[in-house]
C-alpha cells in the first residue's frame, strides 16, 4: 500500500456524522407488527441475567454466524468468535457471497443463523423481514453495559448516526452498522500527478480530463455494470449538491415527480457524457465489481464510483505506488445548491439477529463483543474501513485510500448527505432502479427515458402497500 498517515482525534467527524446521519423516518405502513418487546426478545435460548452476563445467553447454547465474503472478508471476525467462545459456547461460522439465497429459505422455515451480515448484492429486503416480524429487536444490545466501560451503554460508545441507521419507524433498532463508510469517485493520485492533471471539481473539468486521457490510451472512467448500484455513489451525492439535500429527501419520500426534478435530470445527463463521448473503458457495463476494480487498478481507467471497503477489497491488484485517493462528486456548476466538498458518508456493513434464531441473546451478545474498540480497532486495521464505535481509529496509521476519505469527512464540515431511498426501499432500488441508470450508462437508455422509467418504478412503489413507507 501507500504512505500512511497518523490518524488523531476526530471530533469533526463525530459532528459531521451526527449532521449527515441522523434522520429517523416515520412509518407510513408495515405489513405487520415487529417482533419483540421493549427489552426482551422472546425466542431462544436464554440464561440467568448476571452483571457479567447482562443478556442472559445461555452458556451452553450454541452460536451460528453467517457473514458475506465481501470487500472486508471474513477474517475481522475470527478474534471475536474467539472471545465469546472463551465465556460461552461453540461459533459456528459460515460465508457466503450471495446472503439471500443462502438463508432465504431458512428464514421462512423458521431455522435461521443466529447473526447474518445481511450485506452484498443479495442482502436481504430488512423493510420485509421487519413487516413480517423476521428480525429481533436490539434495544436489549443497546442497553446493555459496554465492555470496555461498564458505566456505559454500549449505545452511549457508537459514533453518531450509527442506531438511527437501523431504525425504521420507530425507536427499535433492528440491525447494527459496524463500518462507517464514505462513497465518491476513486482514483490514483499518481497517475493524475504522472501527466499533470489535477482532480476535477466541476462537470467540464472532469470531461476535459476524460479527454485529455483518451489521447493517453487511458480511459476516463469504469465500473461495475452488473451491479450498476454503484454509480449510485457518484449520481446521488451529485444529485443533492446541484439542488440541494431537500431534493434526495423528495426522492427518499416517494414524492410525486420528485425523480423528475432538474437537478436529477443535469446530473444523468452528465454521466450519459462520459458514454456519448466515448470516455467509459470499454466491457465496464458487463463486468462485476472485482473486474471493474482490476482495469481501474492496473491503470486502464481514470475514475471510479465506489466506497471506502475499495482499498481492502483491491488490495492484491494494486501497486505499491497507487496512492489510493477519493474525492467528492464534482459540482455540476457555480449555481449548485452545496459546495464541491459536500459528500455521502453513513453507517454501513449491517448485522441481523433473526426473531426466530435458536439463540438471540447470544447473538446478540457477540454484537456487543464486536462493538468494543479492541475489536473495531482490529476491524479497521485489517479491512481499511473506519468503524462505528467511537474514538476506535485513534492512533492507528492507514493507507492512502482510508487517510484521504477521513481527509473528506474533514473538509465537508456539515455538508454531509445521507440519502435513504437504497435502504428504505432496497429491492425498487437494487433489483429496479439501478439498472435503468446501467442501461443509460450502456446508451440503451436516454437520460430523458431513464429519468421516466425511475419515476414510474418510484411510483409504483409509493402505490404498492405492500411496502412500507417512510419518511423524513
Amino acid at each position: 500500500m501507500g504512505s500512511t498517515s497518523e490518524v488523531g482525534r476526530r471530533d469533526l467527524v463525530k459532528r459531521a456524522m451526527a449532521l449527515g446521519l441522523i434522520s429517523v423516518p416515520t412509518i407510513g405502513a408495515l405489513s405487520a407488527c415487529a417482533s419483540g418487546g421493549d427489552d426482551d426478545n422472546d425466542g431462544g435460548a436464554k440464561g440467568e441475567k448476571t452483571e457479567k452476563n447482562p443478556l442472559g445467553v445461555d452458556k451452553n447454547a450454541p452460536l451460528e454466524l453467517l457473514i458475506f465474503d465481501g470487500g472486508f472478508g471474513t477474517q475481522y471476525v475470527e478474534d471475536d468468535v474467539a472471545a465469546y467462545e472463551k465465556k460461552y459456547a461453540k461459533v459456528k461460522t459460515g460465508s457466503t457471497v450471495k446472503i439471500q439465497s443462502k438463508v432465504q429459505g431458512r428464514m421462512a422455515a423458521g431455522d435461521p443463523p443466529d447473526v447474518i451480515n445481511n450485506s452484498g448484492d443479495e442482502a436481504m429486503d430488512v423493510p420485509a423481514l421487519i413487516g413480517q416480524g423476521q428480525l429481533a429487536d436490539m434495544t436489549p444490545l443497546l442497553n446493555a453495559p459496554s465492555i470496555d466501560d461498564p458505566s456505559k451503554t454500549v449505545a452511549d460508545t457508537l459514533r453518531p448516526g450509527t442506531v438511527e441507521m437501523g431504525q425504521y419507524g420507530d425507536e427499535k433498532c433492528y440491525r447494527m452498522n459496524i463500518a462507517y463508510s464514505v462513497f465518491g469517485i476513486w482514483y490514483s493520485q499518481k497517475m493524475l500527478d504522472d501527466h499533470g492533471w489535477e482532480y476535477p471539481t466541476t462537470w467540464d473539468d472532469m470531461l476535459a480530463v476524460c479527454a485529455e486521457a483518451k489521447k493517453e490510451g487511458i480511459a476516463g472512467w469504469t465500473y461495475t455494470g452488473v451491479y450498476p448500484q454503484y454509480l449510485g455513489f457518484s449520481m446521488l451525492p451529485m444529485i443533492g449538491k446541484v439542488g440541494g439535500a431537500e431534493v434526495l429527501d423528495a426522492i427518499d419520500n416517494l414524492e410525486p415527480n420528485a425523480w423528475k426534478h432538474d437537478s436529477v435530470k443535469s446530473v444523468l445527463e452528465a454521466h450519459y457524457e462520459l458514454h456519448a463521448k466515448g470516455y467509459i473503458l470499454k466491457g465496464s457495463g458487463g463486468w462485476k465489481h472485482t473486474e471493474s476494480q482490476t482495469k481501474w487498478t492496473e491503470g486502464k481507467a481514470l475514475f471510479i464510483p465506489n466506497g471506502s471497503w475499495v482499498e481492502n477489497e483491491s488490495k492484491d491488484t494494486t501497486p505499491p505506488d497507487f496512492q489510493m485517493t477519493v474525492s467528492p462528486s464534482p459540482n455540476l456548476d457555480g449555481s449548485d445548491a452545496m459546495p464541491f466538498e459536500t459528500i455521502w458518508a453513513q453507517a454501513g456493513e449491517p448485522y441481523i439477529v433473526p426473531a426466530k434464531a435458536k439463540n438471540v441473546n447470544g447473538g446478540l451478545e457477540f454484537l456487543r463483543h464486536m462493538l468494543t474498540k479492541k475489536s473495531a480497532a482490529g476491524f479497521s486495521k485489517l479491512v481499511s474501513s473506519l468503524a462505528c464505535v467511537e474514538g476506535s481509529e485513534e492512533g492507528l496509521q492507514f493507507g492512502t485510500g482510508l487517510t484521504s476519505a477521513i481527509g473528506l469527512m474533514d473538509a465537508a464540515g456539515e455538508n454531509f448527505l445521507n440519502p435513504r431511498f437504497p435502504d428504505w426501499y432496497p429491492t425498487t432500488w437494487r433489483e429496479h432502479v439501478v439498472f435503468v441508470l446501467g442501461d443509460m450508462m450502456k446508451g440503451d437508455a436516454s437520460p430523458g427515458e431513464a429519468v421516466n422509467k425511475i419515476q414510474q418504478i418510484a411510483d409504483d412503489a409509493a402505490k404498492d402497500d405492500s411496502i412500507a413507507k417512510y419518511k423524513h
